[in-house]
């Protein structure tokens, strides 16, 4: 995300909170009154939102002054101070809940993520996020993922080509979408990684008999097969992984060789931590 898009996200988000005013503070908070807070932690985990934090506060008000006490990755537990800020008491209370969905949220992805990698951290495979993330606020959500020790997949349909099940079944085969990917790029002059789903031995072969692509994606195998299929592909294409592969399951799969094991949870089933702003 560039700067421009993420000053877009903030200021986008800061107008579908605030609408024609924040009545609340408008009501019962004088205009020159100023005041200062602290992002309290509350819950254990991994801390992530830092860097954008004070864009949202300084979006509102440019003088406004944040001092970060700690960084995105660190270890933090109940009681900790994440960041201080000081500004008119208005801007505060305006900015407050954004600042909270994005940490909380960003925050609760590092920690899921982080549980991830430090299962496999002794592995050559590595974790990596999906495209099941919050419209909007993807990059935010993979970020959070990266702070977590995991890796980043594709960040849409525009950086990679990935043909997934219903490509190959629309396009009449495994053959004839990659032969047809491969002319689409020579004529579009693109170069972009090709990675293929395969969901059985059978549409392996297919893959490996068929040739120029980059990564095989072995859906929905078990431990065992995936095993097979890895020496099958000797290294010939990176390896990924994925199908709703849990947390217990995570570190066969890893020990069946693959390179990548992508999960969705990451992002999708996520469990917020728990973070406070207060006045002091």
């Amino acid at each position: 995300m560039t700067k421009a898009l993420l000053q877009e996200f903030i200021s986008n988000a800061l107008r579908e909170d605030l609408g024609d005013g924040d009545h609340s503070s408008l009501a019962c908070i004088p205009e020159t009154a100023t005041g200062k807070a602290r992002l309290l932690v509350k819950e254990n985990g991994v801390l992530a939102g830092m860097e954008i934090a004070p864009l949202v506060f300084h979006t509102l008000q440019s003088d406004l002054q944040f001092k970060p006490l700690l960084k995105d990755g660190d270890l933090i537990k109940p009681g900790d101070i994440a960041f201080t800020v000081e500004g008119k008491t208005r801007t505060l209370l305006q900015a407050e809940r954004l600042v909270l969905n994005i940490m909380q949220r960003m925050s609760g992805i590092a920690t899921h993520t982080r549980e991830y990698a430090t299962r496999i951290a002794d592995l050559k495979t590595k974790v990596l996020d999906t495209r099941k993330t919050t419209p909007g606020m993807r990059w935010l959500e993979k970020e959070a993922v990266r702070i977590g020790g995991g890796v980043n997949h594709r960040m849409g349909l525009y950086d990679m080509i990935m043909l997934k099940d219903n490509h190959i079944d629309f396009a009449g085969g495994i053959e004839k979408a990659i032969k047809a990917t491969q002319a689409y790029l020579k004529q579009s002059g693109r170069s972009l990684k090709i990675e293929v789903e395969v969901r059985n031995m059978d549409e392996l072969e297919q893959v490996m008999q068929t040739g120029g692509i980059d990564r095989i994606l072995i859906d929905n195998f078990s431990p065992e097969l995936t095993q097979q299929a890895v020496a099958r592909i000797a290294g010939r294409y990176e390896t990924e992984s994925s199908g709703g592969i849990t947390l217990d399951q995570l570190r066969d799969y890893a020990l069946a060789g693959v390179d990548y094991i992508s999960v969705g949870a990451l992002t999708h089933h996520i469990k917020s931590l728990d973070l406070s702003l207060k006045a002091y």
